[in-house]
């Protein structure tokens, strides 16, 4: 587990669990995306495996579990349904030869990569057939294997019907197989799930963590890296999508956008966040509205003499010639207001009208 960086509450907390012998069947990893859950639960399996396999047939149970390969491993996913698919279909046996491609690809880099994210097209849930699949698992008999493991990634996209496959599963465990579900949502798994399972809370991840995971796993430029991780809230999930949304372009957008809207120069305003909206459309503005935020809780920072941890570090003189300029201007209402523009723009509202309104509640504080 030593691979998996940060998250070292969680780290000490399996390995005593390991040290003492008595690990519980069945986990809950929770947490934010982006934060190595997943990671964690791969090098926990192996850690495990460490400790109670056998000299002889460790080195084939570590790359069986790296490569997620059963009988040691079974990984389990949202995918999407096949044409003419039923419940009685196997997870993959309606999917089109590319899709099942697909999934062998982001199954690949995953493998590679331990921080990717799958990403299937219409993967919008985890079939009732994946879970049934787990009683076919556990049903073999693997006495050389003290212990193999069920992995569960996005569990909180099981639906109804597959949540309850689950649940007895998890009622009647098999000796030696350990569940390990992952979700970033809790409030979407059933309470007799969550009651049966060993919860550890993965916190968000420092900047400088963040920073680190780009480097060494996406191969990302270290002061893009450290610029990014300064805005992504411990996740490097969200500093990913920023980096594919060309994070130093938006950064200047937002910039230029607040000088604009704040002179009430609304025609070079609407300007910049209309090429915003040509490049990536919705996604890029939710963004932009998200730095605007951050731009204005930096502004409360230094209103409250706060002298560190700003987002916008690399901006501070821009910044602090704006604080000059607008000491006394009320944020809250207006970061609510923001707020609420950003939840609308993923209910189909007019685009144009959201845009509108973010230039008229910034041109409005001063």
């Amino acid at each position: 587990m030593e691979k998996v960086t940060g998250q070292i509450a969680v780290k000490n907390s399996l390995l005593s669990l390991i040290n003492s012998g008595k690990i519980p069947h069945a986990f809950l990893f929770s947490g934010t995306v982006g934060v190595g859950k997943e990671f964690m639960a791969i090098e926990f399996a192996k850690k495990v495996c460490e400790k109670f396999s056998s000299p002889e047939e460790l080195n084939k149970t570590i790359h069986a579990i790296s490569n997620f390969n059963e009988p040691y491993l079974k990984f389990i996913f949202p995918l999407p349904r096949g044409k003419n698919e039923s419940e009685d279909s196997g997870p993959l046996e309606k999917l089109s030869n590319d899709e099942i491609q697909t999934v062998k690809d982001e199954l690949a880099k995953k493998i590679v990569n331990p921080y990717y994210k799958l990403k299937i097209p219409k993967a919008n849930n985890i079939k009732v057939s994946s879970i049934r699949e787990i009683k076919k698992f556990t049903a073999l008999n693997y006495d050389d294997i003290p212990y193999r493991f069920i992995v569960i990634t996005d569990a909180e996209m099981m639906n109804e019907p597959s949540q309850n496959a689950l649940l007895k599963s998890l009622e009647e465990p098999p000796a030696g197989v350990i569940f390990i579900l992952i979700t970033s949502n809790l409030s979407r798994i059933r309470e007799t799930i969550l009651s049966r399972c060993w919860h550890m809370h993965f916190s968000p991840l420092a900047n400088s963590d963040v920073a680190k995971i780009l480097e060494e796993h996406f191969e990302c430029d270290a002061n893009l890296a450290n610029m990014v991780a300064n805005f992504s809230n411990g996740s490097v999930h969200e500093a990913l999508r920023l980096i594919e949304h060309d994070f130093t372009e938006l950064l200047n957008k937002t910039v230029l956008f607040l000088r604009y809207s704040l002179g009430r120069k609304y025609h070079s305003a609407l300007k910049e966040i209309n090429s915003l909206n040509d490049i990536n459309g919705i996604q890029s503005i939710k963004l932009l509205i998200r730095l605007i935020i951050y731009w204005f809780n930096d502004f409360e920072k230094l209103r409250r003499g706060y002298e560190n941890d700003f987002y916008f570090t690399e901006q501070y003189e821009t910044f602090s010639k704006f604080y000059k300029r607008y000491p006394n201007i009320k944020t809250t209402e207006l970061i609510t207001n923001l707020e609420k523009l950003s939840e609308l723009s993923e209910q189909n509202l007019n685009l144009n009208i959201i845009i509108i309104n973010i230039v008229f509640e910034l041109s409005n504080i001063i």
